[in-house]
């Protein structure tokens, strides 16, 4: 197995089961010419985000790490008209791009970008009481998340879901020699995990277009 055929299994996954939809291509073509990175989420993930956001009933999510809203669109899509998404984003060019997909999409009614660093953004939502959210999804730097997941805590409520991206790292998160910054970030969420009674957890394997990665899903069982 190699790249070329987990490629080719992810193309065939969204051939059959995602139709074309402008505003996502649109989303992903505009990001590629404004120069951010090509590290959005696959269609298969952003369905699977979609989906879990509808079994949820979702009326409110959280975002932390925007880039240029093509997860956003696909979890707002799952909102009622009157929910609302809150995505974080550091860095204000990305911001802006997003903001303009997101309009794109029609969905500027249900999504409030904020810019700045995200434990600062963090703080400010639990001051304003922005919570409880029913879905909070964490795709940002990785040497934070398990500030970023300690702060998804206090603005979930019971049964929420908190989806963690990009926890494998191409394996390198069973290195216990590791200095990345990266992998010690997702090595001390793990720790987090194994002992916090808030949450019941799983960590997935995937392999596909964004390579060989994985996915934390939590379920809060209890709030403080």
């Amino acid at each position: 197995m190699n790249q070329s055929i987990w490629n080719a299994v992810d193309e065939y996954i969204a051939d059959v089961m995602i139709p074309p939809d402008a505003a996502l291509e649109h989303a992903l073509a505009s990001s590629v010419a404004a120069g951010l990175p090509a590290i959005s989420v696959a269609p298969n993930q952003g369905k699977l985000l979609q989906l879990i956001a509808r079994m949820l009933n979702a009326r409110r999510i959280l975002e932390i790490g925007t880039l240029g809203g093509y997860s956003t669109i696909w979890m707002a899509r799952a909102l009622p008209t009157d929910g609302q998404l809150i995505t974080l984003e550091y860095d204000a060019h990305h911001a802006a791009v997003a903001r303009e997909n997101i309009a794109h999409a029609g969905l500027s009614a249900l999504v409030d970008v904020r810019v700045g660093r995200a434990i600062e953004t963090l703080s400010m939502l639990a001051s304003e009481q922005a919570g409880p959210f029913d879905l909070i999804f964490i795709d940002a730097d990785k040497a934070n998340i398990p500030a970023y997941f300690e702060w998804s805590l206090n603005l979930a409520r019971e049964g929420s879901v908190i989806v963690v991206d990009n926890v494998i790292r191409d394996g390198h998160v069973v290195d216990n020699d590791s200095t990345d910054a990266n992998v010690l970030g997702v090595r001390r969420l793990n720790e987090e995990l194994r002992t916090n009674r808030r949450v019941d957890a799983t960590c997935l394997q995937t392999v596909g277009s964004k390579g060989y990665d994985g996915l934390t899903i939590a379920r809060v069982m209890a709030v403080v």
